[in-house]
């Protein structure tokens, strides 16, 4: 944990580009919005739905949970949104870092010990201490977070604009290739594009097959990291669009070329849907597009609403969240929020009917995780990688 002060908030009028490399508030409160629904919010949803049973309501449930494998709910996007934020941020970053004279040297090797820290957290909250070496999965989603904009962050910092362009490219199509047409040597007959019969699979089964999270197959994977840097790199190259200053580039021109870009990403996912269905799993390219349009587009709303037009009043529950992401995301894996709900509002939810009572105690595991990120917040304490 440090305790740090964070930068001033912006104070750009409604039709000026914030000045680099400051921080965009923006980046916190969709960070804040993104991990509120692992922080409870989605368990809430479906609670809510329960109440009002229907059509509407079990669409809407189903969108708190993830797609069995082909297919794109709400629910996939948020692993992708955080990783996408991530790279937003790291153009603001490397441009303070060498403002402040650090050479690419050093800052490739913090790089590198950020990213593998990621890697090290993702195995305390898959268990290490538990000190099951021989079952512990070794994938996580720290992990993939950390590999993909690790390596993502290299071939910024290296690469020039259309060598960033090309590795991401290059990248999304050597991945979709390989994905589709060298199925797993074991498939017996099934597709390589099913669970069963794909490379990315086959590859987890025989580097560590009593390590994954699904047997015989890790959606963290060894393989599909490579498709998860192009989302890192979607960020950045967002992250440096906005921190470009132009002349005649308002901030609202660039929050509208955000949007007319996620459009783009969104067309090139519904087309690409036609050859290789969007998979999360698979994080094959329809999925790269599909989840960098929702996530340019989210980022594109925040951007306009907070940075722009300066609407920032209602951001600090969100923005709470989104300055200790990785400190509540770990503490629930630490913590039993749920046990302290129950203390404090177990009785009325009793007294009411099962259905109401969930929505009770859904309710109290998100005031409970945010309060403690509220008091870590007014003490300055936040968990930095």
């Amino acid at each position: 944990m440090n305790r740090t002060d964070r930068s001033a908030p912006n104070t750009a009028s409604a039709t000026k580009t914030p000045a680099a490399p400051q921080r965009l508030l923006s980046l916190d409160t969709l960070r804040g919005f993104d991990m509120l629904f692992i922080m409870g919010f989605a368990g809430l949803v479906a609670s809510l739905c329960r109440l009002w049973p229907g059509a509407f309501s079990d669409w809407m449930a189903a969108q708190m949970g993830h797609a069995e494998w082909d297919g794109f709910f709400h629910h996939d996007t948020i692993f992708p949104l955080f990783l996408f934020i991530a790279g937003v941020s790291f153009p603001f970053s490397l441009a303070k870092q060498r403002a402040k004279g650090l050479s690419d040297a050093r800052i490739t090797a913090k790089v590198i010990r950020r990213g593998l820290t990621l890697v090290l957290l993702g195995l305390v909250y898959n268990g290490l201490f538990r000190l099951d070496f021989e079952t512990l999965r070794l994938p996580s989603v720290l992990g993939r977070i950390g590999l993909a904009w690790m390596f993502a962050a290299l071939i910024y910092i290296y690469g020039n604009c259309r060598v960033r362009i090309a590795a991401a490219v290059a990248l999304l199509a050597a991945y979709s290739l390989v994905l589709q047409f060298v199925p797993a040597p074991d498939a017996a007959g099934a597709g390589p594009l099913t669970i069963e019969g794909n490379i990315v699979g086959y590859i987890d089964r025989s580097v560590m097959p009593s390590h994954l999270y699904l047997d015989g197959f890790d959606p963290e994977g060894i393989l599909s990291t490579l498709p998860a840097i192009v989302t890192a790199l979607l960020g950045m190259f967002t992250g440096a669009y906005v921190r470009r200053e132009e002349p005649h580039a308002s901030g609202t021109r660039k929050a509208l070329t955000m949007a007319g870009g996620a459009v783009l990403l969104i067309a090139a996912a519904l087309l690409w849907n036609l050859w290789q269905p969007i998979n999360k799993s698979l994080w094959n390219g329809a999925f790269v597009c599909a989840a960098g349009g929702y996530s340019l587009g989210m980022f594109a709303l925040f951007y306009y609403l907070i940075d722009v037009r300066q609407w920032r009043r209602w951001t600090f529950f969100f923005k709470v969240i989104g300055v200790n992401s990785i400190t509540i995301y770990l503490g629930q894996q630490i913590i039993s929020f749920s046990y302290t709900s129950k203390f404090f509002f177990g009785g009325l939810a009793a007294k009411l009917p099962p259905e109401a009572g969930a929505v009770v105690l859904g309710i109290g595991y998100i005031a409970c995780c945010w309060l403690l990120l509220w008091f870590l917040d007014r003490q300055r304490i936040y968990l930095k990688v």
